[in-house]
């Protein structure tokens, strides 16, 4: 048995629990899983056995439980800051927090008309004026973080801050929105959505994410 356990959702929808299973992988802690299959009767209960809000990700680490995902990344990073979960300038970690944290709050728009569902192609659903903002707002944030911190990366890999970390987790989820909605990006978020989906940890969510056997009839557009 693992000294970490990492609780959260199916990984086709549940983007949350993407966000922090990724976050225990690029710590390089050792971790079981637990999933909790998404919106049953039993559901509820399931996770609160493990989660106080009800709610996936969670952590759980010698008897401590650490729910949400930003808070799971501090968590991590306390225990294994050599594994670079957050920038090393105090600059640059604190634009990334900031671009974690209004990834957090932000983006109705897009949660609502484009839930995640990585096995899925819906080239065009649900694509509304408000989502276009969100869109053009979250590449913005991406094009700046390249052009302003790319001077300070030691290794450059094509991610926000170099090498893969706390602030691309956040981001994942909306990349994988990405690919199944076809949303029009340009070159640059294009490149970095690419990046992404090659990650090592990224690659094996999605594989498992299109191996799931459930299904959640209203994220499929039926």
């Amino acid at each position: 048995m693992a000294e970490f356990t990492v609780v959260i959702g199916n990984k086709n929808y549940s983007s949350w629990s993407m966000r922090g299973w990724l976050m225990a992988r690029i710590a390089g802690i050792e971790f079981d899983e637990i999933v909790v299959p998404l919106d049953r009767p039993e559901t509820q209960a399931a996770i609160r056995k493990h989660s106080p809000s009800g709610r996936v990700p969670v952590l759980l680490h010698r008897g401590l439980a650490v729910w949400d995902s930003l808070a799971i990344a501090e968590y991590l990073n306390d225990l294994k800051p050599e594994a670079g979960l957050w920038p090393p300038s105090a600059a640059a970690r604190a634009h990334a927090r900031s671009i974690s944290a209004e990834m957090h709050s932000s983006f109705s728009d897009l949660r609502d008309n484009m839930p995640m569902n990585i096995r899925a192609s819906l080239p065009g659903k649900g694509m509304t004026p408000g989502v276009r903002a969100d869109i053009e707002r979250i590449t913005f944030l991406w094009r700046d973080c390249r052009k302003r911190f790319s001077g300070a990366f030691q290794k450059d890999d094509g991610f926000l801050f170099g090498t893969f970390g706390a602030a691309d987790a956040m981001f994942a989820p909306v990349v994988t929105r990405f690919k199944t909605y076809s949303a029009t990006l340009d070159s640059d978020a294009d490149a970095y959505c690419t990046a992404v989906l090659g990650h090592p940890a990224v690659k094996e969510w999605v594989d498992a994410a299109e191996h799931e056997p459930w299904l959640i009839d209203k994220y499929e557009f039926k």
